[in-house]
Parts: structure tokens; C-alpha cells; sequence
């Protein structure tokens, strides 16, 4: 077993992580941006270094920063974790090279499986079912028409072929909506994952999104943990998963899995990773394989009671994986919540902001997976993800009360985040009959239903003494210590790299009153005012532009999401004080639109 690893990534993963590795006698160096030097992951590590000075964006994704801190710290390994680097064969390649270990699987299978046309052309020829559509990259949008209109038809996903999580992911309903959905699928495919080609999908209308847990050793191993239902979706990005699916039975359990380690072994794969496949009227086509830990893994462990993080860091370690399939028993049923800072009455706007007072639920067959505490930033830099919620009882409509009465407990001050949503979800009709829900999610009218008023901060209490603790955290050379003070500090002062005054002390005063951030703006007479802090990446309109209610105005990115901002009235375009790649705060006026 290693005797040091260090976790390449940030927020509830990364804790995720550093408890596995304490449960397993492992030493743990964490990294952080600028932005993460008081995250919860940072203080709860053994170590931690940072990845600056540079943007917050790019930090956890220099791997010449990465390997840097790798070998200043003396870690043996690199867990991942998920996004950022996680599934980039040139990181896992360039750790193998300098004899450090890569917490996943081989260079090799990460290559294999992490362009989906070749995912796609390697799982037709060993016998996996795929979803009808192209297996080589589709180059032009003229290119595109061809194919679509000899061998798919519409509608039809165009998808980036580097791509997941739902992002690079765009749905064309007919011809005239093909060349706004290539361009959207690959500019989000060379944004997040460096590719910008695509490729095609016949587009099934309301398959459910069923996937496979693998785990496979360096002893020709190969077994699954059964499967999850991850149907209920927005913007096709996950919000509540679920295991076992309800839609799957023990005779399709058995197919797909064999479909799952089939997958696996033909890239030679090791560690734990996922089989993604659509299920529509009891076919199951193979959809891409995630060379990861994926977000909603806790569903799987609360069902199956393994370790899926302990386990994969045993293989890398060499050993073999500690249960056969024939060990695996499927028990009760989980489900999974995702806490994002979005706000869902305005279509899942990121609603980035500072948490106030905050406390997690508990009681019986109740986890929460998280990396933030009262004071802490959801920073727009970064995905939206506050937590996650899981919760385990002995049957789905169990569990379910259970999750209900989990989200009534959770306590956010001062964000808005989607927990409304999820209780509204699930007392729904849809819900209880295991429905995707997707008309649901794409009813504005439902979303809207779920607004509230903007939550506050709790004041600081007037006239208290404030208390100062003797703690600071320090950077010498890059890596954080605590150092304790002996006597009365100087107000403000802590020392950094160069030991100069600098930094800031460990404790913090109680957050100010002040309203959440994010999801505020809105629109008043002809001004369309911006929902949310982000980037302009797309203007559809000019000035002077007669346009629709409705129709799109902007593309702005904010938190790692593209948003549609559409026209709130009919008219004409009037003002437009807005060029891609400009930032808009929240309220920044986009457009004017007069009346016609």
C-alpha cells in the first residue's frame, strides 16, 4: 500500500478521498487554488500546497504544477478524483513516466474510452450494442446533413467527441436547428476538453439513463456493482441518482452488466470506472464509459456496502480486488441527491454566493458528501455542486420518505440552492411512478413555481467583543502549515512565502449580512438585465434587430454551464452593450428591447 497519495482536485471529492486514505493508514497532501486556500479538503489533509499564482480555472488543471507538488510532497500516487484531470491520458501518462502511480486505469484505456467515436468504433467490434449514429468525428455542418439525412434522421444529438458530463451536448429537433446545436457541442467540446469535433446520435426522446459500475484489477479481475437510474436530468447533467434502477430486473441486471465487464476488458481497463447506456423499451445501447470515479458513486456503495474509493486505490496499489461477483448483493435502495448552488425557478441559473450559517442533516441511513462549512464561497469559477445528500432505506418509497424528510433538515443561509427543487421532485406523481420527469424539468411554468425570496446572511451580532484566536495559516514556498502564536497578534498579520507580512489569520469574522449572490437580476420594461455572473460566449442578435419573445438573446457561461438568455418581450433591439468573451455581473444590462 502507498504510503502517501496526493488528491489532484478540490471541494467534496477530495475529502471523499483524504477519508479513504486515512481509513486505510494512507498520508494525504492536498493542492489548492488561491481561491481554496481556507476549503475544508486544504485544512483536512496532512499537507497541501498551491497550485499558484494563476487563474482559479486553470490552477487544478497545470500538470506541470500537479507533478510539481507531487515531488515536493514525496507522494507515491495521484488520486484524480473526477473532472479537472481525471480522465486526461497525457496526466496519467506523464506520472507513469517519473514512476508515480495514477489512482485509474492505464494511459491506454483512459485514450481508448475517452474519445467517444473511437469508444464507440471499439465497442461495436467486440459485440457491445451502441446507440445508432456516427463512429468517426463528423467534420462540417454540410457533412453532418449527409449523414443525418441518408442513415439517422432527426432528432438527432450532436455530441463533442471528448465530451461528458453533459457537457458538449446539444439536441437538434429538426434541420433548421442543426448548425445552433453543432456550433454549441463544439465550442463546449474544445472548451472543457480541449477537442472541438463531433460526432452524431440517433436522439432517443425519453430513454432512461441507466449505467454499470465497474471495478477490474491487475489480475485479470473484472466484476460490476450492478447498475444506477441517473434518468432525472437537466440540460443533460445529472441531478438525482438512484440505485438499483427501477426500471431493471435481475435477467437485464445480468445482461447489462455482462455488457458493463465486457466493455471494461476489452481496453484492458483497471480501477473503478462506469458503463453509460440508454435504456428505451427494454433495449440498452452503450452510450460512453466514464475512466472514473463518478459523482453518484455513494448510491452504489449504500446498496452494495463496498468501498468503491478504498477499492480502487488497492488495485493501483497493486492488489487484488477484495470481493468476486458472486460476493456482490444488492440490498435495499439508495438515492442521491445533488446540492448545487442554482436556482431552478430560472431554469437551473447558477446561484454562486457565500453560505451563511449552515448544518447537515443526519439520523439513520443519512450521508452527506461535502466540502464546504459556514463562511465558505461557491465561487462562479467553479462548478455549482454544494454537496451531496444520500440516503439509504429498505425500499425505494422508504427512502424516499427518508430523503424528504433529509432535505427538510438541511440548512443553507444565504445561497439558493436546488433543494426546493428536490423536494418538490419527489413528491411528484412522476417520481413515484419512476418517470424520467423530463417534460417536468423543461416546463418553465413548474420551475417558476419554485421561487422564493432571496435568503440572507445572519447579521453579526452588534457591539460583540470579537474573538481572535492565535492560529494562522502560512505558506512557505508554496506549502501550507499552521502556526500557532504564543501572545497578542498584530491585527491583520500573517507571514507568507518570503516570511513578510502577508496572508490572513485562520479565523474568520462571523460573513456580513448581504444577499445571496448569483441567480439575482431579472427584467424590468425594455431592459433585459442578466441573471447571473458569467462570460458572454455567444451574442445571437444585432442592434436594431427586430426579435420574438423568447428567442435567444446570449449565451453566457457561469460555473462551468452555458446559459440561454432569451428575449423577455417582443421588438426591437434597441441597445446592446454587450461583445463575446466580455463579463457581466448579475443585473448588467444585456439588451433594451423597445416595443414595436
Amino acid at each position: 500500500m502507498f504510503s502517501k497519495v496526493l488528491i489532484a482536485n478540490r471541494g467534496e471529492i477530495a475529502v471523499r478521498i483524504i477519508r479513504a486514505c486515512e481509513e486505510l493508514g494512507v498520508a494525504t497532501v492536498a493542492v489548492y487554488s488561491e481561491l481554496d486556500r481556507d476549503a475544508p479538503h486544504v485544512r483536512r489533509a496532512g499537507e497541501a500546497f498551491l497550485l499558484g499564482p494563476g487563474p482559479a480555472t486553470e490552477s487544478y488543471l497545470s500538470i506541470e504544477k500537479l507533478i510539481d507538488a507531487v515531488e515536493r510532497s514525496g507522494a507515491e500516487a495521484v488520486h484524480p478524483g473526477y473532472g479537472f484531470l481525471a480522465e486526461n491520458a497525457a496526466f496519467a501518462a506523464a506520472l507513469e513516466q517519473r514512476g508515480i502511480t495514477f489512482i485509474g486505469p492505464p494511459a491506454s484505456a483512459i485514450e481508448a474510452m475517452g474519445s467517444k467515436t473511437r469508444a464507440r468504433e471499439l465497442m461495436s467490434k467486440a459485440g457491445v450494442p451502441i446507440v445508432p449514429g456516427t463512429t468517426e468525428p463528423v467534420a462540417t455542418i454540410e457533412d453532418a446533413r449527409k449523414v443525418i439525412a441518408k442513415t439517422i434522421g432527426y432528432p438527432v444529438a450532436v455530441k463533442a467527441a471528448g465530451g461528458g458530463g453533459g457537457k458538449g451536448f446539444r439536441v437538434a429537433e429538426s434541420e433548421d436547428k442543426l448548425q445552433d446545436a453543432f456550433e454549441g457541442s463544439s465550442r463546449e467540446g474544445e472548451k472543457f476538453f480541449g477537442d472541438p469535433t463531433v460526432y452524431l446520435e440517433r436522439y432517443l426522446p425519453d430513454p432512461r439513463h441507466v449505467e454499470v459500475q465497474v471495478l477490474a484489477d491487475k489480475h485479470g479481475n473484472v466484476i460490476h456493482l450492478g447498475e444506477r437510474d441517473c434518468s432525472i436530468q437537466r440540460r443533460h447533467q445529472k441531478l438525482i441518482e438512484e440505485a438499483p434502477a427501477p426500471a431493471v430486473d435481475e435477467e437485464l441486471r445480468a445482461r447489462i452488466g455482462k455488457i458493463a465487464t465486457e466493455a471494461a476488458a476489452a481496453v484492458s481497463y483497471t480501477g473503478a470506472g462506469t458503463i453509460e447506456g440508454l435504456l428505451q423499451e427494454g433495449e440498452y445501447f452503450f452510450l460512453e464509459m466514464n475512466t472514473r470515479i463518478q459523482v453518484e458513486h455513494p448510491v452504489t456503495e449504500a446498496v452494495t456496502g463496498i468501498d468503491i474509493v478504498k477499492e480502487g486505490i488497492r488495485v493501483a496499489a497493486g492488489e487484488p480486488l477484495s470481493i468476486s461477483q458472486d460476493q456482490v448483493e444488492l440490498r435495499g435502495h439508495a438515492i442521491e441527491c445533488r446540492i448545487n448552488a442554482e436556482d431552478a425557478s430560472k431554469n437551473f441559473a447558477p446561484a454562486p454566493g457565500r453560505i451563511g450559517s449552515y448544518r447537515e442533516p443526519s439520523g439513520p441511513g443519512v450521508r452527506v458528501d461535502s466540502g464546504v462549512e459556514a463562511g465558505s464561497e461557491i465561487s462562479p469559477m467553479y462548478d455549482p455542486m454544494v454537496a451531496k445528500l444520500i440516503v439509504w432505506d429498505v425500499d425505494r418509497e422508504q427512502a424516499t420518505a427518508r430523503m424528504l424528510r433529509a432535505l427538510g433538515e438541511y440548512e443553507i443561509e444565504g445561497l439558493k440552492t436546488l433543494i426546493p427543487f428536490h423536494q418538490a421532485i419527489l413528491a411528484t406523481e412522476q417520481w413515484r411512478k419512476a418517470e424520467t420527469a423530463r417534460d417536468l424539468i423543461s416546463d418553465r411554468a413548474w420551475l417558476k413555481s419554485l421561487a422564493a425570496p432571496a435568503p440572507e446572511t445572519p447579521a453579526a451580532e452588534e457591539g460583540g467583543a470579537e474573538k481572535v484566536e492565535q492560529s494562522y495559516t502560512v505558506e512557505v514556498s508554496g506549502k501550507r502549515f499552521e502556526v500557532k502564536v504564543i501572545g497578542a497578534p498584530a491585527a491583520g498579520v500573517a507571514l507568507n512565502g518570503s516570511g513578510t507580512a502577508g496572508g490572513a489569520p485562520a479565523a474568520r469574522k462571523p460573513p456580513r449580512r448581504e444577499r445571496a449572490a448569483g441567480a439575482g437580476g431579472g427584467t424590468g420594461g425594455d431592459t433585459l438585465l442578466s441573471p447571473l455572473q458569467g462570460t458572454v460566449l455567444k451574442v445571437a442578435v444585432e442592434k436594431g434587430a427586430a426579435v420574438e419573445e423568447g428567442a435567444l438573446v446570449a449565451v453566457i457561461e457561469a460555473m462551468k454551464m452555458e446559459n440561454e438568455i432569451t428575449a423577455h418581450k417582443s421588438g426591437t433591439v434597441s441597445e446592446l452593450p454587450i461583445a463575446v468573451g466580455a463579463s457581466v455581473a448579475s443585473g448588467d444590462t444585456l439588451a433594451v428591447i423597445s416595443s414595436a
